[in-house]
């Protein structure tokens, strides 16, 4: 069995300037830069030929490269926020990419995604942190942009769980067209 998903890996620059606004809120676990990408559709644990079934779907796609935008910051938990994140601008690119993620990972029978996708990158997971603090978090990042860089590719991705949170591994990397 292996644990995978579906995201895309983004550039230096780009989780360097993420890395940038880390800080400043007791009880965040940040994510390393290494660590940072937008995740398009999370799988799950699948057998190894499932896997395979997986690349194949995700090769034959076709879909044009675009540029993508990071803007903004938020929180997901509502009163008791559990993560922050960065969102996207303008994300009707992104959304058109994770719909045909989704398309061809149900035709191979997988299970429907049943959370509406919500395009953003995972900065810190909370635990126990005061909302005021997640507050000035949120209004110091408000206007938070990475400038638009080109999305030229997607990945899958492997993770394995260990004691230091979750280890991520591209397994393979699909072209976009141009």
């Amino acid at each position: 069995m292996i644990r995978l998903f579906v995201a895309l890996d983004l550039p230096a620059p780009v989780r360097e300037r993420l890395s940038l606004l880390q800080g400043g809120v007791p009880g965040a676990r940040w994510y390393a830069p290494g660590q940072m990408h937008l995740t398009l559709r999370f799988i799950g644990e699948v057998p190894e030929s499932t896997a395979r079934d997986i690349d194949d779907a995700l090769i034959a796609l076709r879909v044009p490269g675009f540029a993508l935008e990071l803007f903004g910051v938020g929180a997901f938990g509502g009163k008791l926020p559990r993560a922050l994140w960065a969102g996207v601008r303008d994300g009707e690119k992104i959304v058109h990419l994770q719909r045909k993620v989704e398309t061809a990972l149900q035709r191979l029978g997988l299970p429907p995604e049943e959370r509406k996708f919500t395009p953003h990158v995972t900065l810190a997971r909370l635990k126990d942190s005061p909302k005021a603090k997640v507050m000035e978090f949120l209004a110091a990042h408000a206007l938070f942009s990475s400038g638009e860089f080109p999305v030229t590719s997607f990945a899958l991705f492997s993770s394995q769980l260990s004691s230091n949170g979750s280890i991520y591994r591209i397994e393979s990397t699909y072209a976009l067209s141009e």
